[in-house]
């Protein structure tokens, strides 16, 4: 089990090393008494490891302790794959029943929750290969496909496909310029949202039509000023009669 965690450590580090450029030139000794998420990360191993050989108390108050130091909340009964990284961590929870694959990353702020106080499976499963960015809130016994990017302050209530890229609120699929985002970073600033987009073309619709609104009460003004019937053009000429 010794050698199983220290296995685990390592993959972690190379993890932080390979996905924040800060850790670029970092010796592996100051990622671990200095980055908050690899510290979170590793108590939870410790804890997670004790709550499997049924050892009692500890394994909360190490999860206790963790929070109190790093801010981050990880549950003793987690499951988390390795290559596991968290930027940041400030603010993520994940809860009792989530279980999260290889090669995962969390932004600070993401919460991996329930929506209720029913028992059994009531936490997200996270594939393998997934970003979910800064304040995201996946709540539910939900799935993650793997490959999938979450955006930044995103709600998810429902299964995600592989691959996917989500946003908004609730959380709905979008693609970026007519691809996958692939790879652990994103351009979470610039991700589109359809919804949004769907906001901004109705309300220029209702202007174009106010505008050719006001043209039309604005002739019918005129026309009222002449003396004239609105909508109707004066009668020129002869008369049908001939009169």
């Amino acid at each position: 089990m010794i050698r199983r965690i220290f296995g685990e450590i390592r993959a972690d580090v190379t993890a932080a090393r390979d996905r924040d450029p800060a850790a670029q030139g970092v010796s592996s000794f100051e990622i671990l008494t200095s980055w908050a998420g690899v510290q979170a990360l590793l108590a939870h191993r410790v804890a997670h490891a004790l709550r499997g050989a049924g050892v009692p108390w500890l394994p909360r108050a190490i999860a206790y302790l963790t929070r109190a130091v790093t801010g981050v909340e990880i549950h003793p009964a987690a499951e988390i794959g390795k290559r596991f990284f968290i930027d940041h961590g400030s603010g993520v929870v994940i809860g009792e029943t989530a279980s999260i694959g290889d090669c995962v990353t969390l932004y600070q702020g993401v919460t991996l929750g329930g929506t209720g106080f029913q028992r059994g499976k009531r936490h997200p499963t996270v594939g393998d290969n997934v970003t979910v960015g800064s304040g995201a809130k996946l709540l539910g016994p939900i799935a993650v496909g793997d490959g999938a990017k979450i955006g930044a302050n995103t709600v998810v209530v429902e299964d995600v496909p592989p691959g996917a890229t989500v946003v908004g609120n609730p959380g709905h699929p979008v693609r970026v310029e007519g691809r996958k985002l692939e790879g652990p970073d994103a351009d979470w600033i610039h991700l589109p949202d359809p919804i949004a987009d769907a906001i901004k073309a109705l309300s220029a619709r209702i202007a174009e039509l106010e505008t050719r609104l006001a043209e039309v009460d604005g002739g019918e003004a005129a026309a009222q000023a002449k003396g004239e019937q609105p909508g109707i053009k004066p009668r020129t000429g002869r008369s049908p009669a001939g009169g």
